[in-house]
């Protein structure tokens, strides 16, 4: 037994040592170089280019099989232009000799490749330079299909095991040109490293994976593009993938996925956990070729974030249980990204938001300049047309021109330029709000048109929002259908028509007293002296109802009615909604009652004022007018009275003869 051990050693050793002295004998006596001729008429007969190999060819045997290439260049195909399909600055592969040879088993070192210029190319015709590649490919599957391999043939060209001990790609540009579409890509500046690749079981294993280049064309300026991951494994007889937690930089994005098993067979479908760093959404517009709004705050659209669970489909990118920080506010839901043409969908909750942040900033009006000389706030055509989208949103609170909406829910679909806010509902100091908001950007001119409710908001918070006022309480009520067109908010005010109508109730007007101010112009008529005024002065009322129609941003109203607590009021006028004034004509009447009986003011008096009807004018700045009674027609009516008091006396007396 040891004689026949012995015997296989020296055997082993001979074939090693033979197999050294051959490895040594093709290297001194074999130059590759002779043979790269042959290699570009095979490269032609097989492909129709030609292959020009202008570095130099180097070869060894053992203990490695290794080829190294030098400057090479394959032609383009016919009809592409003299630009090369694809050059090298060099190439290097080798395997182990002694595991194929005896196992079968191909062992490969690290597999590298530098200086690759590849150009792809879409004709316009839509035919591509690589077209006769796959052609030939196909055939050869067809004829390799009708020809029969026995088992043992089968077995003697399989290989048991491979293995690469990785793969490196560097200095590589990749070109792509499409005539169909007039686009140009480019990456360049890249890097590819791969581990170690090995196969057994039907299974593919690749050991990390590191992808970093520059991409150009598909952004106005060039960004980095990054991939990393520890691990890929392939199962070929499943057809699945498993890829290791990775990492990937696109667009200035820093994106992290962790991947779930994935089918990649003709329906390609997949599940991941992805987190987005933070980032600067106007730097993303930028690089999108889409010019970011002007916004109030300057740091608005400044940080972004995004988390959840990224399903992709054949059709659509959806966003499930995402959280989405924008600035200082956070919403969480779900988002459908399609892949081509479609809407973007969303069902999100938020916390709170301040959309002044978000809207146009207010130019100030220069020293002496009017208010109307100010930059008018435009409305986002391009933006609206440029979008597709529907879904929902509530909130816990939106801030806007100082207007707290709390509880917010709006449904929104837009979709060439029309854009439907759809149901809307808010509390709103207190009161409800309902709206059914549109926006139709799709003409030359958009149209805005509002259909509104509100229902028990209080009054002195509104006006302290919109006008900056604490001169009135009490609670209001209001419909509003209105509609206007204009490129900027100004000018669909300047033409707003429609209608409206408003309940004002239970509530006082600071700054004025009606009461006060009639006997101060009673007094005035009966040349007495004006009573003292009670501090401070204010208007009870009851109720306060106002209806008309709106013709280019002004209200024309004849059926005022107000109810006060001694005075009744009916009355005509305009409300001026573009310049925020009021000129209005009342009639009141007095209703008797002893509260009103004074010091200053005698029961004849009284009786006096209640056989009146006493002009009263509404007039000046709408957030704060003045109301006064007309004393010039009180005078005039007075003095048209006491003419036809003495007329009839005349007549009286006259018929009394």
């Amino acid at each position: 037994m040891g004689r026949i051990i012995k015997f296989l050693l020296y055997l082993a050793g001979g074939v090693i040592a033979l197999g050294i002295v051959a490895a040594i004998a093709i290297a001194v006596l074999f130059d590759p170089n002779d043979y790269k001729d042959d290699i570009a008429l095979a490269v032609k007969e097989q492909t129709g280019r030609d292959l020009a190999i202008t570095g130099d060819l180097e070869l060894s045997v053992f203990p490695w099989v290794a080829i190294q290439v030098g400057e090479t260049e394959l032609s383009n195909g016919s009809g592409f232009g003299d630009e090369p399909f694809a050059r090298f600055d060099a190439a290097k592969v080798g395997v182990r000799l002694l595991p194929l040879v005896l196992g079968g088993n191909v062992e490969a070192g690290t597999i590298s490749l530098d200086g690759l210029n590849l150009n792809l190319a879409v004709n316009s015709a839509g035919r591509t330079n690589w077209q006769d590649f796959l052609d030939a490919a196909d055939a050869s599957a067809t004829e390799g299909d009708s020809q029969e391999i026995d088992d043992d043939t089968r077995t003697a060209r399989s290989v048991s095991g491979f293995n690469v001990a990785g793969i490196e790609v560097t200095n590589t540009t990749l070109r792509y040109a499409d005539a169909t579409t007039d686009t140009a890509i480019t990456l360049s500046e890249l890097d590819m490293v791969l581990g170690t690749i090995a196969t057994a079981d039907n299974q593919l294993t690749v050991d990390g994976l590191d992808i970093r280049g520059l991409l150009e064309g598909a952004t106005t300026v060039p960004t980095s593009l990054g991939l990393q991951t520890d691990g890929v494994n392939v199962d070929l007889e499943s057809e699945t993938l498993q890829v290791e937690p990775l990492s990937m930089a696109l667009l200035g994005l820093d994106v992290l996925a962790d991947v779930e098993p994935m089918a990649y067979g003709d329906d390609v479908a997949t599940t991941a956990n992805i987190q987005v760093e933070p980032f600067s959404l106007r730097s993303l517009m930028e690089r999108l070729d889409i010019e970011p709004p002007p916004t109030a705050d300057p740091a608005a659209l400044g940080r972004v974030s995004l988390s959840g669970q990224a399903q992709l489909f054949t059709h659509q990118l959806s966003l499930v249980d995402v959280q989405l920080e924008l600035d200082d506010s956070t919403f969480t839901g779900d988002l459908a990204i399609p892949r081509g043409d479609g809407a973007f969908e969303f069902a999100l909750s938020g916390d709170s938001i301040n959309l002044d942040n978000y809207m146009a900033p207010v130019v100030e009006a220069e020293a002496g300049a009017a208010d109307a000389d100010a930059a008018p706030v435009d409305i986002p055509v391009e933006l609206l047309r440029l979008m597709d989208a529907r879904g929902t949103l509530d909130m816990t609170m939106v801030s806007l021109a100082g207007i707290d909406l709390e509880e917010p829910e709006i449904h929104l679909a837009l979709n060439n330029g029309n854009l439907r806010l759809h149901p809307i509902t808010a509390t709103v100091f207190n009161g409800e709000y309902y709206g059914d908001v549109r926006v139709n950007a799709s003409g030359s001119t958009p149209v805005l048109s509002l259909n509104e409710r509100i229902e028990g908001v209080e009054l002195g918070a509104l006006a302290k929002a919109m006008f900056d006022r604490d001169n009135i309480t009490g609670a209001i009520n209001g419909e509003f259908r209105l509609s206007g067109r204009g490129a900027d908010l100004g000018a669909v005010q300047r033409s707003l028509t429609g209608n409206l109508s408003m309940n004002l109730l239970d509530g006082t007007f600071e700054g004025t007293d009606i009461w006060y101010e009639l006997r101060k112009a009673y007094a005035v008529i009966k040349q007495q002296p004006a009573p003292e005024p009670v501090l401070p002065a204010r208007t009870r009322f009851s109720n306060v109802a106002v209806s008309g129609a709106v013709t280019d941003g002004i209200l024309q109203s004849d059926d005022l009615a107000a109810e006060l607590p001694f005075m009744r009021l009916t009355g005509e006028g305009k409300v001026n909604l573009v310049e925020g004034t009021v000129d209005y004509r009342l009639n009141a009447r007095v209703i008797e009652s002893p509260e009103l009986m004074g010091e200053d003011i005698s029961a004849d008096d009284l009786e006096a004022l209640t056989r009146r009807r006493i002009p009263i004018k509404v007039s000046g700045d709408l957030a704060s007018p003045s109301i006064r009674p007309d004393t010039q027609k009180l005078i005039e009516d007075r003095a048209k009275e006491e003419v036809e008091n003495v007329v009839k006396d005349k007549l009286k007396d006259l018929f009394d003869r």
